[in-house]
């Protein structure tokens, strides 16, 4: 059997015999710093014997000095065994001053030690003991600090030794603590990096964080974002340190090509360049990266959610750069964040543009079934619709006027509930239903609100309106017209009328239910005559009703301005009336019909 296999058989069977047998000094604690075991090398150092400390908290075996206990009442020694734990790295401290009971004397001495405490870790990662690795540098302290004599011989070689790896010690160390404090700058950094990630909107925004922030808290020296352009290739966006020549020759490249960036955005997977060799060993294309970019370090990282590549972040170094494993998880962590944040900025982009495209065909669809009104000879119309500009959603108001077969002019505003193209559709279908009944009908409003209503069950439309109908029918002589007005209400806001001496009538009546709710529910109409020069308005809530005002106080504010601009022609005091009742930015859709009897030129108001 060879002696790698004797060592091998050994390890599994007789760990006591190897640990005893170690020729430098080891304490085992749990995590909760009581003494597993020690080795004889440490129970020699220290002058114990093992059942005097395994069982034993550490602290209690070896009482620290007063004067060595901080505000918490901890010593060094103790915050490195916690440290070692808690954070699972391994804690060195080159020089401790811990004075011990002497074994021999009883005395408390003064002693001097590096230590180094390593985490011993399961298979979950956690802390499952803490191991102090022990040397006492009390002689090389003592010899250091003595006042040099006049005669005496320099140090001892044993000194020198010492000396000497307890300086390349203090070096670890250094080394270490800069590596610590570098990441703990770089973690701080990054955390502010992310906040300012939340806040991006756009592509753009999260480039300019990225390339702006990011990348030098990352310690680059340059690098960039890569995602999908619109022509189904890659935009690159990159730092300005590569130069504006990089960015044009860069900043857009096909889909297939076969540079790094595009390569791990297509396929997902991460790529690391650390020298020039590994670069040029990817693709022949790495050399004019390196002529025209002068880095010759490279880490490219996919940015991906949920399996879903959508990009890549390319940082970069001047020099050939080795890859820790800190900042490689860095590198991850970051390229994570950025990822979320694109993947968030294009589905709200997909939810703004499909909204947007929804809103469009809503409004297309509702202006197209909002004709001009006719002209007869003896009446002035005017109707106006404006969507909603808040929220982006086109509603189901509308508006209707046409002659019947019989010679009345019906006017309708109604009112469909919901907010997309669902209702302005329904909202087509009702106009068409109440047009097709009242086209070649004598029925009064009221009759042709029951009948739509009626339709509406029996065809299954399922959906709540309101509605205001009227019927204008003239009568009297050439001489002396006259005009009669009837109209009934499916729960929808009450007619406006305007005499011609500037007075306001609202032609309100008893409430009644809407469209939708019970098909055999009675409707009654009110009549009212009409004179030359008399103004009639019908409105969707829209026109009165805002966040800050309820409806009594918008039909209020809407007499007013028809009382004040009621001597305007019809299309003028339309106008009029919207920009001054509901002027710029409206919660809901608006639908707006003025009636003037008379011919246009004839008995004008005021």
């Amino acid at each position: 059997m060879s002696a790698v296999q004797v060592a091998t058989s050994l390890v599994p069977t007789d760990f006591q015999l190897l640990f005893g047998a170690l020729p430098t000094a080891f304490l085992v604690m749990d995590p909760d710093l009581v003494i597993v075991d020690a080795n004889a090398a440490y129970l020699e150092l220290l002058g114990r014997r093992r059942e005097e400390l395994v069982g034993r908290p550490v602290f209690e075996a070896f009482p620290p000095s007063p004067d060595a206990l901080d505000e918490h009442g901890r010593n060094p020694v103790q915050v490195s065994f916690e440290r070692a734990r808690d954070t699972g790295q391994i804690d060195p401290m080159p020089i401790a001053k811990y004075d011990v009971v002497d074994a021999v004397t009883g005395e408390l001495g003064e002693r001097y030690w590096s230590l180094i405490s390593a985490p011993v870790l399961d298979a979950d990662g956690r802390t499952v003991l803490v191991l102090q690795r022990t040397e006492d540098v009390t002689a090389y302290v003592r010899e250091r600090s003595a006042p040099a004599r006049a005669g005496e011989p320099e140090d001892s070689r044993a000194i020198q030794a010492l000396e000497a790896d307890l300086y390349a010690r203090v070096q670890e160390l250094a080394a270490v603590q800069e590596a610590r404090d570098t990441a703990a700058r770089r973690l701080s950094s990054l955390a502010e990096v992310a906040l300012q990630l939340t806040t991006a909107e756009t592509v753009e925004d999260l480039e300019r964080i990225v390339v702006s922030r990011g990348l030098a808290v990352l310690g680059a020296d340059g690098g960039g974002i890569i995602s999908p352009d619109d022509r189904g290739g890659w935009r690159a966006t990159l730092s300005a340190a590569l130069g504006e020549q990089v960015q044009l020759g860069y900043g857009n490249v096909p889909y297939d090509s076969p540079l790094p960036a595009p390569w791990v955005a297509r396929t997902g997977r991460e790529l690391l360049l650390p020298t020039e060799r590994s670069g040029l060993a990817f693709d022949d294309s790495m050399v004019g990266v390196y002529a025209d970019i002068g880095r010759y370090g490279w880490a490219f990282l996919p940015l991906t959610v949920s399996d879903v590549c959508v990009g890549s972040l390319a940082v970069a170094w001047a020099e050939e750069h080795p890859f820790s494993s800190d900042e490689l998880e860095l590198l991850r962590v970051f390229a994570a964040q950025c990822a979320q944040v694109l993947v968030r900025i294009r589905a709200t982009a997909a939810q703004r543009a499909a909204a947007v495209a929804a809103q469009v065909m809503s409004e297309t669809l509702q202006r197209s079934l909002l004709q001009q009104p006719p002209t007869p000879e003896t009446l002035q119309l005017a109707v106006r619709y404006q969507p909603a500009s808040l929220g982006a959603h086109v509603g189901g108001d509308w508006y209707d006027a046409f002659v019947t077969t019989r010679g009345a002019t019906v006017l309708v505003v109604g009112d469909v509930t919901g907010h997309d193209v669902e209702a302005a559709a329904t909202m087509g279908q009702l106009r068409n239903l109440l047009r097709g009944m009242a086209y070649d009908s004598d029925d009064g409003p009221a009759a042709l609100l029951a009948r739509l209503d009626g339709a509406m069950g029996g065809l299954h439309v399922g959906t709540l309106a309101t509605a205001v109908l009227g019927r204008v029918e003239q009568h009297g002589t050439a001489e002396e017209p006259a005009w009669r007005l009837s109209w009934s209400s499916a729960g929808h806001l009450p007619p406006l009328l305007r005499r011609p001496d500037g007075t306001v009538e609202v032609l309100d009546g008893r409430p009644q239910l809407l469209l939708g709710l019970d098909p055999g529910t009675p409707r009654s109409e009110r009549v009212v005559d009409l004179e030359p020069g008399s103004t009639v308005l019908l409105y969707s809530d829209g026109l009165v009703e805002t966040r800050t005002a309820d409806l009594d106080h918008g039909i209020a504010r809407l007499a007013d301005a028809l009382a004040h601009h009621g001597d305007l022609a019809p299309e003028e005091l339309s106008d009029r009336v919207l920009a001054e009742v509901a002027p710029g930015a409206n919660d809901d859709d608006i639908a707006l019909l003025v009636l003037r009897p008379g011919a246009p030129g004839t008995g004008e108001a005021g």
